[in-house]
């Protein structure tokens, strides 16, 4: 029995989930000896690599895991989405999620849950007895809910996210103190509500994770020059794990995961400059920096990560291809992705996926046409400002993969085999005892009895 002892709610079996955004599980695997509490919940539990999702970005991810849906159920496809019948663009928030949380089945079902820093949640719900937004959140003043939970966040000097821009420079040291200090914060705060919460689900997210290897992942798979300092994070995250895990008491199982995995980085590839050369998009004039400014005779264009739309007749506002050549003008846009190459001679796609292999709901009218999920080593961009060259480098060396996301369980009753990121949340509802339709789900539970 842990610190946090005391009897809770009905006595019903409780979750603890933490999420450790962009975290590789070969990369963890390859330093258990190092990253002793992880492998205890390994050893003791379950661990293995699951799928993500397409596109494999966090704006698209963390909904998806957290309805155990896809992006046509959750409406959320990336961290930038069309308007239907529009050029207009938007940033995702969680009001945009259109499929039900996990923590609301959790509510529905008369248990408490405490949500902090997942992204796509602002504004905080209401309807859920304690919840900090995470990435995305403009503000810690408007993301907390309630007013306590803002003010006792504002005393711990809690952040919501590192400084990205702080990795952009050449000297990483400057960068890596912020995501020390702000890991330490989050630790902090989970400590805090794990100890003084009556919940059946504690969900929380640490995003600096993601952070950290963007700008540093290269450095730990080539043996670079902070290679000793992207270990140190992640031995500190290793023993922050371990010690939230001695704070629960026996009827509390914990899990952790991670939303995608992660690579190295060697080119980002601009696919609108692609396009714009392969004369599948132009611009109305020189003077261009969004979707809007497309002219009328493109017939493609893109948004991140990998994102794919045909410029449709009577679905665009102003669409160029009639949908009688869609499929063809499709299956042509699919066939020239698939043989793009980088400046090293591979392969920039892995696959290249449809819409309708890929998406399926009743809010799949903004889907794209075609994701591509990309050989590691490429990073896709899109933008409307133009680039002089298709493949660049950027202050990044690290990059989002599809597969080789992690899941840790401390059950040895779940089975972690074939398993992507759907199966999380049916996987924690049985964990929690609480009835759910399975038929609500596109994953399936991992718990075995």
């Amino acid at each position: 029995m842990g610190l946090f002892d005391r009897l809770r709610g009905d006595g019903g079996p409780r979750v603890a989930f933490f999420g450790i955004d962009g975290v590789p599980y070969s990369m963890l695997a390859e330093h258990f000896d190092e990253f002793e509490n992880l492998a205890a919940i390994a050893d003791e539990g379950a661990a293995g690599p699951i799928q993500s999702i397409v596109p494999p970005e966090s704006s698209a991810c963390w909904p998806a895991l957290t309805t155990g849906v896809n992006p046509g159920e959750t409406g959320v496809y990336g961290f930038q989405d069309r308007e239907v019948g529009s050029y207009d663009t938007y940033v995702p928030m969680g009001s945009a999620v259109q499929a039900t949380r996990l923590w609301d089945r959790v509510h529905d079902a008369d248990r408490n849950a405490t949500v902090m820093n997942v992204p796509v949640t602002f504004p905080p719900q209401r309807d859920v007895q304690r919840m900090v937004s995470g990435f995305l959140s403009p503000g810690l003043d408007k993301a907390a809910y309630p007013d306590d939970l803002r003010e006792n966040l504002e005393d711990l000097d809690y952040r919501i996210d590192v400084n990205a821009k702080l990795g952009h420079k050449d000297d990483k040291s400057e960068f890596i103190q912020d995501a020390h200090e702000t890991l330490d914060k989050r630790f902090e705060a989970f400590k805090r509500y794990i100890e003084q919460d009556d919940w059946d689900l504690f969900f929380g997210v640490f995003m600096t994770t993601d952070r950290v290897n963007h700008f540093l992942f290269k450095d730990y798979e080539e043996n670079g020059e902070y290679r000793e300092e992207f270990l140190e994070f992640y031995r500190k995250v290793d023993r922050y794990l371990g010690e939230l895990r001695d704070m629960l008491a026996d009827d509390v199982t914990m899990a952790v995961a991670s939303d995608h995995g992660f690579t190295s980085l060697d080119y980002e590839v601009h696919l609108n400059e692609w396009l714009a050369q392969e004369g599948w998009l132009s611009y109305e004039d020189d003077d261009h920096d969004e979707l809007g400014d497309i002219a009328d005779d493109t017939r493609a264009y893109s948004l991140i990560p990998g994102r794919f739309y045909i410029n449709l007749e009577d679905r665009e506002p102003r669409g160029s291809v009639p949908e009688d050549e869609y499929e063809g003008v499709r299956d042509e846009l699919r066939a020239e992705l698939e043989a793009l190459e980088g400046p090293d001679g591979n392969k920039v796609a892995e696959r290249v996926v449809t819409k309708e292999d890929a998406f399926r709901g009743n809010h799949d009218d903004i889907a794209p046409d075609l994701v591509v999920i990309p050989n590691h080593g490429f990073d896709l961009k899109a933008g409307f400002k133009g680039s002089e060259e298709v493949f660049g480098v950027g202050p990044r060396n690290g990059m989002h993969s599809f597969d080789n996301a992690c899941l840790f369980v401390d059950d040895e009753n779940v089975r972690i085999d074939d398993a992507d990121l759907y199966d999380i949340a049916p996987s924690l509802l049985d964990l929690l005892d609480v009835e759910y339709d399975r038929t609500a789900f596109d994953g399936s539970s991992l718990v075995t009895n």
